[in-house]
């Protein structure tokens, strides 16, 4: 039996609601490459422009069933989550962080309406995106109320899109144990 694999920094991620791993390689655009080992396939999707590999439904947030898509690919600039939650029929959530420059990003859509929003650069201490009210996992991890650029500072760190992926889905670092199914691997064409 395969063991689960966690991932995290320098990593893009989606976390999709009740749904099939395969519906989410379709939706994502990608030829379906088939099942890998979690470490070939997180490897890969760590390594490569091209691979995202994608979890099958593990148990997350909400008492609701969560499948992972993750690979460098979604990185820049980033998967358009309106359109898979209205393609897939179901909450989607984005996360990336990259220690180096200090990116650090999430959104959430819920029935093909974007909810929240935000993206912080602390290389240069910009916010680059701030759509809809923080929630309390936010605010936990240092998020003002409402942001004002004139007046707000934000101060962001890896460990909190962590913690804002635990609170809403999954936090994919603590993903450890007997996997449940293996990895798919989707390939951009």
């Amino acid at each position: 039996m395969d063991v689960m694999t966690g991932f995290g920094g320098k990593q893009a991620w989606l976390a999709v609601s009740g749904a099939e791993p395969s519906a989410v390689i379709e939706a994502l655009g990608l030829r379906d490459l088939g099942t890998v080992p979690w470490r070939d396939g997180l490897d890969l999707a760590h390594l490569t422009d091209d691979r995202v590999a994608v979890t099958p439904p593990l148990p997350g947030a909400r008492g609701e069933s969560w499948v992972l898509a993750v690979g460098r690919r979604l990185m820049t600039p980033g998967p358009d989550v309106v359109a898979l939650s209205a393609t897939l029929g179901a909450e989607v959530q984005f996360f990336a962080t990259h220690r180096v420059t200090e990116l650090h990003r999430w959104q959430r859509a819920v029935k093909g309406e974007l909810v929240r929003a935000f993206g912080y650069v602390g290389q240069s201490g910009d916010v680059t995106s701030w759509f809809g009210d923080p929630d309390p996992a936010e605010r936990d991890a240092g998020l003002p109320g409402e942001f004002d650029p004139d007046e707000t500072s934000v101060l962001v760190a890896e460990r909190d899109v962590f913690r804002v992926a635990a609170a809403w889905s999954i936090d994919p670092t603590t993903l450890s144990g007997p996997a449940p199914g293996p990895l798919r691997l989707g390939a951009a064409d």
